[in-house]
């Protein structure tokens, strides 16, 4: 409007332009010019009657005069009334909403289903992404030179997890599992990798699901380890790189790809878990080409305080920025390359092999893929594993930190409550819940040696219920019942001093008095006749061969409410005569001397004062193993030397053990069904009615 007022000659140039190619790009200009104003010279040399509208106003009107229909009045219509106007700003508005999203097919990318699996990993992996222009598709390469590694960043909304699923999903229906293999690490608060656990997609070694610090950590030291072997078959066989293999040996290699998402969650401590992560991201990242083993990390900020080193961030061959941030896009790509700032749309991204330079920027838009077309093609790849590959065993490890460990759903406890008899004596081994590392269940091993007793500390009571009612079932299926304790077998006392209005109440006895072996529940009535037989039994073992007889298990909830454990707190006797000793000296013998002659205790207490309260610092110090579920600082600090149980969240615990000074943390069970436990204990008993 009341043009040329405000063009300056370099505003005219840009709009000379817009003018001569805009109308075929779809961009068209309307002016409303002031002809008593000079026109900039960059628009007089336009030929103004090629291919234009021209209206001109004079006395007796308005008239078009290109083309040439000047004879004709041109009578504009009236504007609309202001009722009618804002109706048709807000309808516009509306629509306009959603119109910035563009939505390419997954259809045109994917492969057809004769293509399936047809692609060779050998000299390099290829996939595409998206759409470049009108008739041109982004593929993403790694393999070849450079380009070995990727780095993926995009703020919340930005189009990163469906980039994420599109990348997975196109290599898994294009490349066999001999060809390619997924670890997948997801540090976001989400379930994104979920689905190629539950449909169990062959390609993925690893899924790891809201994973811990740990657990990435594992993963790492799991690739290291693969990257030495492969180091190791390279050198034997003489040959520097994957497509040496091949050419040299038939035993398949399949090209490794780590995709960890939020991989930031490494670095948000420096702490030695953290420097640890970094030295083998850099070392996989630097070695890892000539093995065939690729990292794509993703991140929604570069940005922060702790992150990987800049030397390895180098590495990255290839980078693809979605919408992000200015600070962003500078890490992301180089120092003199802003260019993702620009970016506006869902999917709308740069991908760029050039390392970040502004001449390698190459905007393309990610193809969309639905949920129901990803769970579509995944069980197409399932279908397609199981007709090539009938007999494979897939090792896949699915760590789920979105969900504590279950009991009836781990394999080690049904194969061992489903045996027909029970096993050869052996140490007890009891497992505490599923570890957050690529390894077999955090294991409670109880031995005869002194100090082998176990503490558990923590708020809930449900925790301290579910971990001994776990406890107990495993030794219960372990160890064949019995009832004197001069044979070989187990046998149980339970100390419960839980209040009878308390939730859980009485439940691990409930279902120790299902089971088919002896198991004694210990009260404030009988406490003083049962810690007598306790203390006999030890008396009996104390100078003779212990081996071959019944492991006995004392396990404790809220012990400290049973007043005669409670260690007194002066210990004054003025008489000669003999006293006979009192339970908490007796439960203190058997502390201390137990252990040695196959008498364990597990007790559980709600926190550090209730433990102080029922224990003396001298009983303390015979609890070698301890479970600390989340505390304070100072708690943990007390209880273990250290604050590692202030940082745990929920479903989470670390067993400590003092003789070696290990900490590992994991992941407890949660508390079992009753009618479950009702059916594994009726399992047992028709075990023993069988022997």
């Amino acid at each position: 409007a009341d043009f040329p007022e405000g063009i300056t000659e370099n505003a005219a140039k840009r709009l000379a332009s817009v003018l001569t190619s805009g109308p075929r790009c779809g961009v068209f200009t309307c002016l409303l010019v002031d002809p008593a104003r000079e026109m900039p010279t960059a628009l007089r040399e336009l030929d103004w009657d090629a291919a234009r509208v021209r209206l001109s106003r004079d006395e007796q009107g308005w008239r078009m005069t290109q083309p040439a229909l000047g004879d004709f009045e041109f009578i504009p219509d009236h504007p609309p009334a202001d009722s009618t106007l804002t109706t048709i700003v807000q309808r516009v508005g509306q629509v306009a909403s959603g119109a910035h999203r563009v939505e390419v097919p997954f259809e045109l990318i994917a492969p057809t289903a004769e293509e399936r699996w047809t692609r060779s990993s050998t000299d390099e992996l290829r996939v595409t992404l998206g759409q470049s222009g009108a008739n041109r598709f982004q593929e993403i390469r790694l393999g070849r030179g450079t380009t070995q590694h990727a780095l993926v960043a995009g703020r919340t909304g930005s189009g990163k997890s469906t980039l994420l699923h599109v990348l997975i999903t196109n290599m898994a229906l294009w490349y066999s599992p001999e060809e390619l293999e997924f670890h997948l690490v997801d540090f976001k608060k989400g379930v994104e990798f979920q689905t190629y656990a539950a449909h169990r997609l062959p390609h993925a070694r690893v899924v790891a699901i809201e994973s811990d610090r740990e657990f990435g950590l594992s993963v790492l030291r799991r690739l290291d380890e693969e990257l030495r072997r492969r180091g190791d078959f390279f050198r034997d066989l003489g040959v520097q790189d994957v497509a040496g293999w091949r050419s040299r040996s038939d035993e398949p290699m399949p090209r490794v790809l780590l995709i960890v998402d939020e991989f930031q969650e490494f670095f948000v401590e420096d702490d030695a878990l953290a420097q640890e992560a970094g030295l083998l991201l850099d070392r996989l990242v630097r070695q890892g080409r000539a093995f065939g083993m690729h990292v794509l990390m993703g991140s929604q900020t570069l940005d922060g305080a702790f992150s990987l080193a800049r030397s390895t961030l180098g590495q990255m061959g290839v980078r693809i920025a979605l919408q992000c941030a200015e600070a962003d896009s500078y890490l992301i790509l180089s120092d003199e390359n802003p260019a993702a700032r620009l970016l506006r749309r869902p999917g709308e991204a740069i991908y760029n092999d050039a390392g970040g330079k502004i001449e390698g920027n190459s905007p393309f838009q990610v193809v969309w893929l639905d949920d129901g077309q990803r769970d579509e093609a995944l069980d197409a790849v399932a279908a397609l594993d199981a007709a090539r590959f009938p007999d494979a065993a897939r090792d896949q490890f699915v760590f789920r930190g979105n969900i504590p460990s279950l009991l009836h759903s781990d394999k080690d406890i049904e194969t061992m409550v489903a045996a027909s008899d029970w096993p050869a004596p052996a140490p007890l081994d009891l497992a505490l819940g599923d570890p957050i590392a690529i390894k077999s269940q955090t294991i409670l091993s109880l031995r005869a040696r002194s100090g082998c007793n176990t503490l558990l500390v923590g708020q809930h009571p449900e925790s301290g219920n579910a971990l001994l009612t776990g406890c107990l079932l495993q030794a219960a299926g372990s160890l064949e019942p019995t009832d004197s304790p001069d044979q070989p077998g187990l046998m149980v006392w339970i100390f419960d001093g839980t209040p009878s209005d308390a939730l859980f109440a009485g439940r691990l006895a409930r279902f120790g008095d299902d089971l088919p072996h002896q198991v004694t529940r210990v009260n404030s009535k009988n406490i003083e006749a049962e810690m007598q037989v306790l203390t006999d039994i030890l008396a009996a073992r104390a100078d003779g061969d212990h081996t071959g007889r019944a492991t006995i298990l004392l396990l404790g909830l809220h012990a400290h409410r049973l007043a005669a454990l409670r260690a007194a707190e002066d210990d004054f006797s003025y008489s000669s005569e003999e006293v006979a000793a009192k339970p908490d000296k007796q439960f203190a013998d058997i502390l201390r001397d137990g252990p040695i002659v196959g008498m364990h205790a597990l007790l559980w207490f709600d926190g550090l004062n209730n433990l102080n309260r029922c224990l003396s610092r001298a009983n303390q110090r015979e609890f070698d193993l301890k479970v600390l579920f989340q505390m304070s600082a100072n708690d943990s600090g007390q209880l273990i030397d250290t604050t590692a149980a202030a940082d745990l969240g929920a479903s989470r615990a670390i067993l400590h053990a003092d003789d070696v000074g290990s900490i590992e943390k994991f992941r407890p069970w949660a508390m079992p069904d009753d009618l479950w436990l009702a059916e594994v204990a009726a399992r047992l008993s028709s075990r023993r009615a069988r022997s």
